[in-house]
């Protein structure tokens, strides 16, 4: 069973009049409906999955819009899905997860937006940018600039963020450049209302298909010597095509305020922590209406010059409230006023942090100094004020510091309980104690959280897929040779070609561990092309729903992979004997490891409603639980430092005479095995014990615990009953 986006699909069938609510980013998916796109694709990842997520399961319930939907394999097949906007008049929209997979997209952009567009593009960013992010601290805004590419940023509300998708087509259009649109985490998740349109059908579509081709037409390829005549119309016709539409649109938001001599300049997904900036300095009412004028950017990308001078005009001064660095919009209005000859003094970063998330206390803490330096225009009480509530925030540190004596302890994420994963890295640190360190190159992944303790492994991570092909300069340089560690997702998005294809070329020596848990996980369990169906899942049986799957291994073998191993990665003993074997044979090439166990989200989600379903029929129902004996148990830990597993603790011994904690198995143990496998191929201690919990015992079963407790009452039973998991 997979993850079920039926709430989400009803949203999107709504009609005209009709009150929609939810979040951002299922909003954001409405609105596309509502434009009237032919196609929608992209490359899942946080915090933009929905997106594609419920489009996909989206299909048949849309069937009359004839929408074609792509779940694409990676970021540039997503970006180069937009071709069909070049020559047709289509709308088409995709969507990935901020700097990361626009890096991946970067070449099929560039020849995107040189011949430009003549129906609609709207990309839709994920921008997982600051305190919440999980990737590189970067921006997309950069690309939008050297590529030509409208930028919208839009203001946190949601009736705002319907409205520029819609007009995103529009001034794609309009300027017949690609637009792109920013999507921050908080928005992407923020909950509100808008009331809906009705969906639109586009004119072309699976149902309403091209009578045919085309024409050629050289000036619409990408390719020299037009190449430089297309240049020529980014600068002479769609920039200036696109400023005219910001203005006649009204894209961008001007709040009036009484102070007329300074003003604001922010990027629309910031708008809302600088209103409650404001707010605590007392320079914004409860409505939010503020005391100084400020221009809500939500179209960063191009600014019009006409704009930035009408809003200073008059102005002492001018603070731009840009996130990241390097300060792109604040270079421009300075530049913009500068060539005008406006007296308005740009201040920004000099009073702002470079880097880092813009969060309320980080605009405070800038405002501040700018309400000081300009207080004869601004009032001293605001700047006073703004120091107050620093003051009380310290406070409330202050408080909590006392509360808890000391720090609350780091918890850095870790992998699920029961994760296929976590036994591979188990044998692995067994393999580094009998064999010595090597360099591992990591990889994008869930597997990655093996680069916390207690594995902390991992030398490098340079991108998605890309982790055999960081190992290139390694191998040859080193005596042990590297490690490269990549799951099936990364293996089909970049790994095969950068990395596999790359070491069979020229003939390199190295050992590659593919994590084969049958999806894409990390990104919310997307299927892959080896992604197991439902009936080679129930074939799988006690090992895993991607036994009987071969495609990763066939491919590798048609490649010409000769060393290839595959093994169940919940078999620590035999993991570790195969790491061993690919470090010390003496025969040269790739060696291949593909480390095989179902993802235990997906497997949990499959098995549940199934064990609910056979519950409620009253049918005999065995679940396996591990436990611990306490009286055996040594209280040495080694078991907990070489899984890490969430399920297995410590805890007071019940034994007065036992000083050490004991380990033990908490009730979210979903019975994966791991422990007992690590105290067999670590030779630990033999405390853990194994129990099978039957529910809803048949006469044999009954028969047999009875017989088990007279024989247990003969030899003495137990001082007290061993506790098992519920």
């Amino acid at each position: 069973m997979e993850l079920s986006f039926e709430k989400e699909i009803g949203l999107l069938k709504l009609g005209a009049g009709q009150v929609f609510h939810g979040e951002g980013i299922l909003a954001v998916t409405k609105a596309l409906l509502q434009s009237g796109v032919s196609y929608i694709g992209g490359y899942q990842g946080s915090p933009v999955s929905n997106l594609l997520d419920v489009m996909v399961q989206a299909q048949h319930a849309l069937d009359e819009l004839g929408i074609h939907v792509e779940a694409c394999t990676n970021e540039s097949s997503a970006a180069a899905m937009l071709g069909a906007s070049i020559m047709y008049p289509v709308r088409g929209a995709v969507t990935w997860k901020s700097i990361v997979g626009t890096n991946v997209a970067a070449d099929a952009l560039s020849n995107l937006s040189s011949p430009g567009v003549i129906g609609g593009v709207l990309i839709v960013v994920g921008e997982d940018y600051g305190e919440g992010a999980s990737v590189i601290q970067e921006r997309t805004h950069s690309f939008a600039m050297k590529s030509t590419m409208v930028l919208l940023d839009p203001r946190p509300d949601l009736p705002t963020v319907v409205r520029l998708t819609q007009k995103a087509f529009e001034i794609s259009e309009a300027s017949n450049m690609p637009c792109m649109m920013s999507l921050r985490i908080r928005l992407c998740h923020l909950r509100g209302s808008f009331v809906a349109s009705d969906n639109r059908a586009a004119a072309v579509s699976t149902r309403h298909r091209l009578a045919g081709p085309a024409s050629f037409n050289y000036e619409k390829l990408s390719h020299p010597p037009v190449t430089f005549l297309q240049e020529r119309r980014k600068v002479e016709e769609r920039l200036p095509a696109a400023r005219r539409f910001i203005l006649e649109q009204a894209l961008n938001e001007v709040l009036p305020g009484e102070a007329s001599r300074l003003g604001l300049i922010v990027q629309g997904g910031l708008s809302a922590n600088l209103i409650r900036a404001l707010q605590t300095m007392g320079l914004a009412d409860a409505q939010g209406d503020p005391a100084l004028p400020v221009l809500i950017l939500n179209v960063v990308y191009p600014l019009v010059p006409e704009q930035i001078k009408d809003f200073c005009a008059g102005k002492e001064a001018v603070l731009v409230l840009e996130e990241g660095q390097p300060e792109y919009i604040e270079q421009e209005v300075a530049t913009i006023l500068h060539r005008s000859g406006s007296p308005c003094q740009v201040h920004g970063k000099d009073f702002l942090k470079l880097p880092g998330e813009y969060s309320t206390e980080t605009l405070l803490r800038g405002l501040e100094p700018f309400a000081q330096h300009y207080a004869a225009q601004l009032g001293a009480a605001a700047a006073g004020q703004a120091r107050a509530w620093f003051g009380q925030v310290q406070g409330w540190r202050q408080q909590a510091a006392q509360v808890l004596v000391q720090p609350i302890p780091a918890r850095p994420p870790t992998f699920c309980v029961g994760c296929p994963e976590r036994p591979v890295f188990s044998a692995l640190k067994l393999v580094r104690e009998q064999i010595g360190a090597t360099h591992i190159s990591t990889d994008i992944g869930c597997h990655a959280f093996a680069t916390f303790p207690p594995f902390s492994f991992g030398n490098s991570i340079l991108g998605y897929g890309m982790s055999m092909a960081s190992a290139a300069a390694v191998a040859p340089l080193s005596q042990r040779r590297p490690l490269a560690i990549m799951g099936d997702g990364g293996f089909w998005h970049n790994g095969l070609l950068s990395g596999v294809a790359s070491n069979l070329l020229n003939g390199g020596d190295g050992v590659l561990l593919i994590m084969k848990n049958g999806y894409t996980s990390a990104t919310g369990t997307q299927e892959l092309i080896s992604s197991p169906d439902d009936m080679l899942k129930q074939v799988a049986g006690a090992r895993s729903a991607t036994d009987t799957e071969t495609t990763i291994e066939d491919t590798l073998k048609g490649m010409g992979v000769r060393w290839l191993r595959t093994v169940h990665t919940y078999r620590v003993a035999q993991m570790k004997a195969a790491l061993v074997e690919a470090f010390a044979t003496p025969a040269q090439g790739l060696k291949v490891i593909v480390a095989e166990g179902e993802c235990q989200l997906e497997r949990q989600r499959r098995i549940r409603p199934q064990i609910a379903a056979s519950l409620s029929r009253g049918e005999r129902v065995v679940r396996t639980r591990f436990g611990v004996d306490e009286q055996v148990c040594s209280g040495d830990h080694a078991c907990v430092r070489l899984s890490a597993c969430p399920s297995l603790t410590i805890r007071e011994a019940r034994d007065p005479l036992k000083v050490d904690p004991v380990a033990w198995v908490t009730p979210d143990c979903v019975g994966c095995g791991l422990c007992g496998e690590n105290a067999h191929a670590a030779t630990l201690c033999p405390s853990f014990f194994k129990v099978e919990v039957i529910q809803h015992p048949g006469l044999a079963d009954r028969l047999r615990d009875a017989l088990r407790r007279l024989v247990l009452r003969w030899f003495g039973g137990r001082s007290e009953p061993v506790q098992v998991p519920a």
